[in-house]
């Protein structure tokens, strides 16, 4: 079939397996081309068909050689639709993995099931022993919990009074103004049971229980915290609830480990472009500005230059790690920078639907955008009748 785009608000409902493999190819490519990562044999990635997840997954296995288990949801194309871009992202691991003699496995299934978690330690006690680095990368906007049965829905809203500002339209590049109401208590809660570091403890306490986690591991857990602009709809509202109970998980799991030899951080990442981020109000926008600015000063990454760089020169650099105040690892600096910030709020000042082209990199945010879905991507022909239907080597 010839795969187009089908958009439908924030997420594209198609993916195009060699525009994803493509990507995939791109970013081992650029690992490659780095100086070597050591300090891991086995990881762990949790969340690892797409963004964070993925790139932390290439770097540990084409940067440092390891031998690497990805879990994430099963996405396989049916008669009527394609798989997901994560299915096709993975399928293109697995095959290189495979050509490097890499050992790899996938395995699929909700994250936060009980039966997902049993199903991944039998994995790894019976291919690789144990594993010595866990990466938890897992965004979602529903969890069941494995205990309860309880259905949990995340929101993306203020805490205390309505939020207003700026939003755009990035398929259109309409700016307008939204105005978002606060969250209540419930939704403050669900967030949290959703998006905090529960689900991180349970899969830690899994494999400390099972005998899957060596002596001396390092867990890392993603974050974010982004500028005052967006504060009160994230670092501010409930999502932000939510990465404060995962940045205290953090520091519990940060004890419980440094008694077998381990360690336990989150690393708070720069904003890019994520099916999650163009979920959230008001985000997009600022990361199309953010994007020129970073851009023209030569400070811009991607999820694999970020993922790397936390890699060599925060984890396993031999010049000692860096924390802030509370404890975190900051991949995020390049973003946070005075001149940085100070560049992005005058434009954020001057924004309208007439001058956003020229003003913010509005064109970059969505192509990368139809990146995520494997369009766009450079030297595809999107043309050409291809099989939706793309088999996961190693998949359990």
């Amino acid at each position: 079939m010839i795969i187009k785009p089908r958009t439908r608000g924030f997420i594209c409902t198609t993916a195009h397996p060699v525009g994803c493999a493509s990507q995939v190819r791109q970013q081992i490519d650029y690992v490659k081309a780095q100086p070597a990562v050591s300090g891991f044999k086995n990881v762990l990635v949790i969340g690892a068909s797409t963004g964070y997840g993925l790139s932390s997954r290439i770097v540990a296995a084409f940067g440092g050689g390891a031998n690497t288990v990805g879990v994430y949801r099963q996405g396989a194309a049916t008669d009527n639709r394609t798989a997901t871009a994560g299915w096709y992202n993975s399928a293109a691991f697995e095959k290189a993995a495979q050509e490097a003699s890499l050992k790899s496995f996938s395995v699929t299934g909700d994250a936060f099931a009980d039966e997902t978690k049993a199903k991944t330690i039998d994995v790894i006690r019976t291919e690789l022993g144990q594993v010595d680095l866990v990466v938890y990368s897992v965004a979602s906007a529903r969890r069941i919990h494995p205990k309860t049965g309880e259905v949990f829905n995340s929101t993306l809203k203020p805490i205390g009074k309505p939020y207003t500002n700026k939003t755009v339209n990035f398929h259109n590049g309409t700016v307008s103004s939204i105005t978002i109401d606060p969250a209540t208590d419930e939704d403050i809660d669900n967030t949290v049971a959703v998006m905090g570091g529960e689900d991180w403890q349970l899969w830690m306490d899994a494999l400390l229980d099972a005998g899957a986690l060596a002596d001396g591991a390092t867990t890392v857990a993603y974050s974010y915290i982004g500028p005052e602009l967006t504060q009160a709809v994230y670092r501010e509202g409930t999502i932000g609830r939510a990465k404060d109970d995962l940045e205290a998980t953090g520091h519990r799991l940060n004890k419980q480990l440094s008694e077998r030899g381990g360690h336990a951080y989150v690393s708070v990442c720069k904003a890019l472009v994520t099916q999650s981020s163009s979920a959230i109000p008001v985000v997009p926008l600022y990361i199309s500005a953010l994007y020129k600015v970073m851009k023209e000063k030569g400070l811009h990454e991607g999820t694999i230059e970020q993922a790397y760089r936390l890699f060599a020169d925060r984890l396993y650099t031999s010049n000692g790690m860096e924390l802030d105040e509370v404890g975190r690892i900051r991949i995020d600096d390049w973003e946070m920078r005075d001149d940085v910030q100070a560049e992005v709020a005058r434009i954020w000042e001057e924004l309208t639907t007439d001058n956003i082209y020229e003003l913010s990199d509005l064109e970059g945010y969505r192509k990368e955008f139809f990146h995520l879905f494997g369009f766009q991507a450079d030297g595809v022909d999107y043309e050409a009748d291809v099989s939706p239907e793309v088999e996961i080597p190693n998949l359990r």
